[in-house]
C-alpha cells in the first residue's frame, strides 16, 4: 500500500493560531467593549506552546506503537477518499468517549482539567492544551489501529480534530443556522462544555460532529450565559501549577487518604469531586439539585 506524505498540520497552523488570537483579542475590546485577560492568554500561549514541544517527543512514540500494533489488524483499509471519510465519523466517535471519560475519571480528568482552568473563554482558551495527557490517552484510538486504519491516517485525522475545534473557543461567533448546530459543534455548544453552570457540567463533548452527544444523552443547548472555569477555580496563572496541580492533588488523595488500598485507587476511577467517605460532590450532585430547584419554581 502506497502511503503519501503528510505534513505536521498543526505546526502549519501555527501562524493561523497567532494571527487569529490578536484579532479577536482587538475585536473584543473593540466591538464587545470588554476588557482582554492577556495574562490568561499568555498562560494559555504558554501551554499550547509546551503541549506541541511534548508533543514532537510523544508522537515518535505513538506512531511507533501504532506502527507495530498495525501487524495485527483485522483489516487493511487503503488511503481512498472513502477511507477517509469513514474514519472522520469513526475518529470523532472515539474522540467523543475519550473527551467524555476525561470528565468521568479523574486520571483522565488530571490532565484534561487543563483546558477547563481558564476563567475566560475566547481562541487562546483553545491553546491551553495538556502536558501529560498525549503520554497515555492514546489509549482510546488503539481500536482504530487493529479495524486496519493506517497510524499515519489516525494521526492526520486526530490533527484536523483539533484544527476543526480550535475556532469554536470564541464567544463572537452567535448561534449559526439551525441545520449547521444540529449536526456540527459550534461555539454555542462548546460553550456549554467550559460552563460551570450546573446544567452545563459535563456535557457537549463532541469533537466534530455534536450527534454524539445528542445520541448518548450528554447535550444540552446554550440557553443562559456561560460562567467559565472550574467548580472550584486554581487561581493561578503559573503554567507549571496549571500543567500539575490535579495531579499532585489526585496522587495527595491516593496515597494520603486514611482507607483501604481499593478506596484509594478509586480516586484514579472515579469522577473528579469523589471522595471515599461520602462526602464529595459530583458533578452529577450538581446538576441534580438544580434540576429540583427547576421544578420546585
Amino acid at each position: 500500500m502506497e502511503i503519501p506524505e503528510i505534513p505536521n498540520l498543526i505546526h502549519y497552523a501555527i501562524p493561523v493560531f497567532v494571527i487569529t488570537v490578536i484579532v479577536e483579542a482587538i475585536l473584543t475590546v473593540k466591538v464587545k467593549l470588554e476588557d482582554y485577560e492577556f495574562k490568561d492568554a499568555s498562560t494559555s500561549i504558554t501551554m499550547g506552546l509546551g503541549n506541541v514541544a511534548i508533543g514532537l517527543f510523544t508522537k515518535g512514540l505513538i506512531l511507533g506503537l501504532f506502527l507495530w500494533l498495525y501487524q495485527f489488524r483485522v483489516f487493511t483499509i487503503p488511503f481512498t477518499w472513502w477511507s477517509w471519510i469513514i474514519l472522520l465519523f469513526a475518529e470523532d466517535f472515539v474522540y467523543y468517549w475519550n473527551h467524555r471519560i476525561a470528565h468521568e475519571s479523574r486520571l483522565f480528568w488530571a490532565s484534561h482539567v487543563v483546558h477547563h482552568s481558564s476563567q475566560k473563554y475566547n481562541l487562546s482558551t483553545a491553546l491551553r492544551q495538556t502536558w501529560t495527557g498525549s503520554f497515555y490517552t492514546f489509549i482510546f484510538w488503539l481500536p482504530l489501529v487493529v479495524l486496519g486504519f493506517h497510524p499515519i491516517m489516525i494521526l492526520t485525522q486526530m490533527s484536523i480534530s483539533l484544527l476543526y475545534q480550535y475556532w469554536i473557543h470564541t464567544e463572537l461567533i452567535d448561534k449559526l443556522p439551525k441545520w449547521f448546530e444540529a449536526i456540527f459543534n459550534t461555539p454555542s455548544h462548546h460553550r456549554v462544555h467550559h460552563a460551570t453552570n450546573p446544567q452545563y457540567l459535563d456535557r457537549n463533548h463532541a469533537g466534530i460532529f455534536i450527534i454524539w452527544d445528542k445520541l448518548f444523552g450528554t447535550f444540552e443547548p446554550e440557553v443562559e450565559k456561560p460562567v467559565y472555569g472550574l467548580v472550584k477555580n486554581i487561581e493561578t496563572h503559573n503554567p507549571i501549577k496549571v500543567a500539575f496541580i490535579e495531579w499532585y492533588n489526585m496522587l495527595k488523595d491516593v496515597f494520603r487518604s486514611n482507607t483501604s488500598i481499593g478506596k484509594r485507587l478509586q480516586y484514579l476511577l472515579k469522577p473528579p469531586g469523589w471522595k471515599h467517605d461520602g462526602t464529595g460532590i459530583l458533578s452529577t450532585d450538581l446538576r441534580k439539585e438544580w434540576e429540583n430547584k427547576k421544578r420546585e419554581q
